[in-house]
C-alpha cells in the first residue's frame, strides 16, 4: 500500500525538511557559540568570570543543545519519510549517509553530557570534536541539500 500525500500538502511535506534543516544549522552554530562561552566562563578568573557567569551560558548551551538533538533526529526521520512517501524509495547516496552519520554522531555527543557534568575533560574534548565533525558535515549537507531542492524544483 503506497501512501499518497494530497496535492495541497505536497509542497509543505516536500520542503519542510530543507527549511527545518536550515533553521537547525543556525541553532547548531548558536549552540556552539554558547558552548564556547560556557568554556570561557569555566576557565575565566576574577571580574571576567563574574561577568560571564551572569550569561548562564552552560544552562543555555544544554537547553539549545537538547533542542538541536531533538530537531536533528526528528528532521532526519521526517526527511527520509517525505522522500519515501514521494518516491516509494529512499535515494541511498552521500546526502542520506552523511545525514545518518550526523544523527548518530549527535547522539554520541549528547551521551557525553553526564561525564562532562562530572568534570571529565576527555569527555569535553570528545564532545567538542564530535560537534566539530557535525558542523562540517552539516555545511556539506546544506550544499548537497540545495542541489536536491533544485532538482525537485526543476522536475515538477
Amino acid at each position: 500500500m503506497a501512501l499518497v500525500i494530497p496535492d495541497v500538502l505536497k509542497p509543505v511535506v516536500t520542503f519542510a525538511h530543507p527549511a527545518t534543516m536550515w533553521i537547525l544549522l543556525a541553532l547548531t552554530l548558536y549552540a556552539g557559540y554558547l558552548g564556547w562561552q560556557s568554556r570561557r566562563t569555566r576557565t575565566a578568573t576574577g571580574e571576567e568570570k563574574k561577568t560571564l557567569v551572569k550569561g548562564k551560558f552552560a544552562t543555555k548551551h544544554f537547553q539549545v543543545g537538547s533542542l538541536v538533538l531533538a530537531i536533528m533526529v526528528l528532521g532526519s526521520l521526517g526527511g527520509m519519510t517525505a522522500t519515501y512517501i514521494n518516491n516509494q524509495k529512499l535515494f541511498v547516496g552521500p546526502h542520506l549517509l552523511a545525514g545518518l552519520a550526523m544523527t548518530g554522531t549527535i547522539a554520541l555527543s549528547a551521551a557525553l553530557a553526564p561525564a562532562m557534568q562530572k568534570g571529565n575533560d576527555l569527555a569535553r574534548y570528545a564532545h567538542i570534536g564530535l560537534n566539530t565533525v557535525i558542523v562540517g558535515l552539516f555545511g556539506w549537507q546544506a550544499v548537497s541539500g540545495l542541489e536536491i531542492v533544485q532538482k525537485i524544483l526543476s522536475n515538477p
